[in-house]
């Protein structure tokens, strides 16, 4: 049954991340599936003014820190007229929220669409776990507030389990686990390398933005071990590209540069376009994060594209990767079990060629094919529970106003609710 599907993201549009990828992708393949997909979103700057097709821009953004990275949320201002008038001329069978809590913009289409009987769902993308972190200290702060919010959503999504565990420290609910999806057409390894760097040098690849919960500083740790070892001659050399920007870029450059080595190399911004030749370039992909971090779809397209995983020890890593079997888990935090885990993979070429070989086949389960017929199943199930939910209002709103029976009524006072507004502590003995 096709149907027409609003996503809501609670991020600026103008600027790439996670949840942006999720749901640009989530709407490409629901239209592949026959439904209509309008996305609203907020956004800044020229990309404000851009025209998009099924993109509606609300409101306007601020940045925040959030979760170890800086968020660009929608702040949207005395809106609800203007979204009671676009859910209404647009007509929507279900809204799918993104993040519900995050942004001004999502929980004012919460409200407004509850209010017209519109099942909304959510999918809770974030994790943490520091207490202290921004994530836990907002949430804990703001629950109270938002339980009611959180009271009138008909279906809620998880990506992982590490995001279960995280929201539901706050809101007791029922959550089904579907995980963030990967274009495994498009990542499938066949990409051609980057011939500048298809020299016979081993690449180990770092594929992420430059802020410290991605933990780049532990990978740079971890270079003048893992050059100790590959060194002798014979030895292959060893070439680590960092790709992406960030606010540690440029502090890291002038960290390399005083040092000296040689074979470290900046890329700046990868576009998705060029992600994949970046990945059959690498000889390893290395991704040392240090926590907050629900899933890990950079990993994924990694393992999509057939390249050895070797990723921080997490719990949202761990539900991507077992250890030593789709991929190499070492302790976050930790250079040398890093430079080791490195070390023994760029020796071993066998074992290289084994976790490429099962990780690639791990990464098919999250095709977004698989995930979007997952959240298919959620806005069928959110609907029945909505329908569920009107039925049994209508029939209380009857009993209530059931008319009284012959003789009921006493003084004159209406007797339109008598089955239930005239029991007191009197009347059962």
């Amino acid at each position: 049954i096709s149907m027409k599907i609003a996503l809501v993201s609670p991020y600026d549009w103008s600027y790439p991340g996670g949840v942006r990828s999720h749901i640009s992708n989530l709407a490409q393949t629901l239209r592949g599936h026959g439904h209509t997909v309008r996305i609203l979103t907020p956004a800044s700057g020229a990309g404000a003014r851009e025209v998009e097709f099924g993109v509606y821009k609300l409101g306007w953004t601020a940045s925040l820190h959030f979760n170890g990275s800086v968020a660009r949320v929608g702040i949207t201002p005395a809106i609800s007229r203007q979204l009671r008038r676009l859910l209404t001329r647009e007509a929507f069978d279900i809204i799918h929220l993104h993040e519900p809590f995050v942004s001004t913009l999502t929980l004012a289409v919460l409200r407004v669409a509850t209010d017209m009987g519109i099942p909304c769902v959510a999918t809770f993308h974030a994790s943490s776990n520091r207490k202290n972190s921004t994530a836990t200290v907002a949430y804990g702060m703001a629950s109270p507030f938002l339980g009611s919010f959180f009271a009138k959503l008909d279906g809620c999504i998880a990506v992982s389990e590490a995001a279960r565990a995280h929201v539901s420290r706050f809101f007791d609910g029922e959550f089904t686990i579907i995980p963030n999806g990967i274009d495994v057409a498009r990542f499938d390894g066949h990409a051609p390398p980057l011939a500048h760097f298809n020299d016979g040098k081993r690449n180990v690849l770092f594929l992420s933005r430059m802020e410290p919960r991605k933990g780049l500083r532990f990978l740079l740790k971890a270079i003048p071990l893992i050059r100790d070892q590959f060194s002798g001659p014979g030895a292959p050399p060893v070439r680590f590209i960092l790709a992406g920007e960030g606010p540690q870029r440029a502090h890291f450059e002038r960290f390399v540069e005083r040092a000296g080595w040689p074979d470290v190399v900046f890329t700046g911004y990868v576009s998705d376009a060029d992600k994949p030749a970046y990945f059959t370039t690498a000889d390893i992909y290395c991704a040392p994060n240090t926590g907050n971090e629900s899933q890990g779809i950079v990993l994924l397209e990694a393992m999509a594209s057939g390249i050895p995983v070797v990723a921080s020890d997490i719990p949202g890593f761990r539900s991507v990767i077992t250890s030593n079997e789709t991929g190499v888990l070492a302790a976050p935090r930790d250079a040398e079990r890093l430079a080791w885990a490195i070390c023994h993979l760029l020796r071993d070429e066998v074992a290289r060629r084994e976790l490429a070989t099962r990780g690639q086949r791990r990464a098919q389960d999250f095709g977004w094919e698989s995930v979007t017929s997952q959240i298919e199943g959620v806005y069928h199930e959110a609907h029945r529970r909505l329908h569920e939910r009107q039925s049994t209002q209508r029939w209380w709103r009857a009993l209530l106003h059931w008319p009284a029976p012959v003789g009921a009524a006493q003084g004159g006072k209406s007797q339109s609710v008598w089955a239930i507004s005239s029991l007191d502590e009197n009347v059962v003995e």
